[in-house]
């Protein structure tokens, strides 16, 4: 497995690496502002890199949410036979060039780099059998920088430490504060893309429905579980992961909704209304005549008295 791990370590502590050493002069080396802002700044390279899957994420749902009343009759069709209709809906999606997995490409994506930070970072807390600190050096963090990141701090938790591994309350206490923004982003993220970004369907039998609702609950679930065992570290990659994921799902919901969906409803209203007021405005009709109170008539001239002549 090191011919394929090894790699991936030497991208992930690299990238960390290089970000430290441009933050270096302006919070120092071993700042936990440093180290902080090199894990962000490895989620920005990392979602940069994966915007063409999302894209691609994007597309396929919206191709499936189209596909939903063909589905909805091979599933009637062939209600007897679980076989029958799967090869129908393989062959629908075939036909379709969609794939109802694209919807978990990014995560797939980036579910290697995740390993490989968890790794690198655990690396740095790893103990020996006496129990003293023996960091283990994974790829480009070593010698120095393997040192600084052991003592680097995130509010007082160093990264390298997790709930489970640390007696120190302030690691837990940070860690714990960490699991739930984590879980309650998750949970907001799916959230939004169910109410806003997805068109109204009907509950019953629905499969791509009941997956997002599953997701909706299953996947903060997850990660508060298994949250106990990541380094702060980790916590603050997938928070930040979750951030952009959020912030990058609103802007297309805003700019570019799902045809059908609410926020795809609203876009079309706020349209239908700013091209009114343009129409409004080629006819020529003054806004300030519109409003102002019209004048009725002219205001009479009081009449000068004639002088009588003697």
């Amino acid at each position: 497995m090191g011919f394929i791990l090894n790699p991936l370590y030497n991208i992930v502590s690299g990238v960390i690496v290089f970000i430290h050493k441009l933050l270096e002069p302006i919070f120092g080396a071993d700042s936990g502002v440093t180290w902080t802002l090199s894990i962000m700044g490895l989620v920005v390279l990392i979602r940069i890199i994966l915007i063409p899957l999302f894209v691609k994420q994007i597309k396929s749902q919206r191709a499936l949410t189209a596909l939903q009343p063909h589905m909805k009759e091979i599933q009637k069709k062939y209600k007897d036979d679980r076989q029958k209709q799967s090869e129908e809906m393989m062959k629908l999606y075939k036909e379709h060039k969609t794939n109802p997995l694209a919807s978990c490409f990014p995560i797939l994506a980036q579910a290697p780099i995740f390993f490989a930070l968890f790794t690198v970072l655990n690396g740095i807390a790893a103990k020996t059998p006496e129990g003293v600190s023996a960091p283990i050096a994974r790829g480009f963090l070593k010698g120095e920088y393997l040192d600084s990141a052991a003592q680097a701090a995130f509010f007082g938790a160093k990264i390298s430490q997790s709930f489970l591994g640390s007696t120190d309350t302030t690691v837990k206490i940070v860690t714990v504060l960490l699991i739930i923004f984590m879980s309650a982003t998750t949970f907001t993220t799916q959230r939004q893309l169910m109410v806003k970004g997805m068109p109204k369907m009907d509950a019953s039998n629905n499969m791509m429905l009941q997956q997002q609702k599953i997701m909706l609950y299953l996947f903060p679930v997850i990660f508060a579980i298994s949250g106990v065992n990541f380094p702060v570290g980790v916590l603050i990659y997938w928070s930040t992961t979750n951030l952009w994921t959020w912030g990058q799902q609103y802007y297309v919901i805003k700019r570019n909704p799902t045809p059908g969906s609410p926020a795809y409803e609203e876009l079309q209203r706020k349209r239908a209304h700013k091209d009114k007021l343009d129409t409004k405005g080629i006819n020529g009709i003054d806004q300030n005549e519109a409003t102002e109170p019209e004048v009725q008539g002219q205001r009479e001239q009081p009449k000068k008295k004639k002088k009588k002549k003697k």
